[in-house]
């Protein structure tokens, strides 16, 4: 699988913390990666040792949070 880059990115998280969060554009690019964290963090499975946002969790979160696309 090759590397989608910086800007393909960017724009595959901004969109994941536009369904979380709830977040505009200007409120991603003036977060730092601890403000994202912090708010994936309460996403994470402690049980896992908290690895982070898996595809199930992340398909979770979209079904909670529908962006109202087909």
């Amino acid at each position: 699988m090759s590397d989608p880059g910086f800007g393909v990115s960017a724009v595959r998280l901004l969109g994941t913390m536009a369904r979380i969060a709830g977040w505009r554009p200007e409120e991603f690019w003036a977060a730092t990666p601890a403000d994202v964290a912090a708010v994936l963090g309460g996403w994470r499975d402690e049980e896992a040792g908290g690895a982070g946002v898996d595809r199930a969790a992340l398909g979770a979160m979209m079904e909670s949070f529908p962006d109202g696309r087909v």
